[in-house]
């Protein structure tokens, strides 16, 4: 996996770096796709946006990940938005330029397959509980799917979550109004399961966070990457 990052960034390096500022659009389902973007730093969300304008989270990008595959692969129309989660670096490639390079290398080819359907495996998990989820069992399960993907342990015990998500955020992650995300996170932050600390989230209590998680069952876990 190493190996493969520090290929894919020796490939990439010859390519002008484009810095996006947080909360800016970078691609959006009107933009006709033209390239691959290649996440150099920060972070991208990609989400839609129903007929009643509510957002809905579906894909959180971290470094040395690429996008829109289901375009540039699958030959499928972009119908996501992409913005900057936070200020981001980003290299571009075409289509074609990125496909030839690609076809000629297989473990990347089979390692960008790989993770592809893991996080198709993941959206599927969230689709799953947010449709027969509690809000306080959704709220849950995107702080703890946010913690194994995003989460760092510290010296304590606690892990934080180096992922900057506002209350809005895990609104939109978990397809729930702010409101409702924002009364769950008091009764976290209350019984000391999660708190909030210089703008980032700290599990303290990661098994109280599966007991109220929907997606943990029988003792075992689904897919946890989205």
């Amino acid at each position: 996996m190493t190996d493969n990052l520090s290929r894919l960034e020796t490939f990439f390096a010859p390519f002008e770096t484009f810095k996006y500022e947080k909360g800016l659009s970078i691609l959006q389902p009107e933009d006709e796709a033209r390239y691959v973007f290649y996440l150099r730093s920060g972070y991208v969300r990609m989400y839609t946006v129903s007929e009643s304008g509510k957002q809905l989270t579906l894909n959180i990008f971290k470094p040395a990940s690429y996008f829109p595959m289901t375009w540039a692969i699958g030959e499928m129309p972009n119908n996501y938005y992409f913005e900057a989660m936070t200020d981001v670096n980003i290299q571009k490639i075409t289509k074609e330029r990125f496909l030839e390079y690609i076809k000629k290398e297989p473990d990347l080819l089979y390692d960008l397959t790989r993770r592809i359907l893991v996080g198709l495996g993941g959206i599927l998990t969230r689709m799953e509980y947010l449709l027969s989820g509690s809000a306080s069992s959704r709220v849950a399960s995107t702080i703890l799917l946010s913690a194994r993907r995003f989460g760092v342990k510290l010296p304590n015990g606690d892990t934080e979550i180096t992922l900057p998500l506002t209350h809005q955020e895990i609104a939109n992650l978990s397809g729930l109004t702010r409101e409702s995300t924002s009364v769950e996170m008091g009764k976290l932050a209350k019984s000391n399961v999660v708190i909030a600390k210089n703008r980032k989230l700290i599990v303290k209590d990661m098994e109280k966070l599966k007991e109220t998680s929907t997606i943990y069952i029988d003792g075992g876990s689904l897919p946890i990457t989205f």
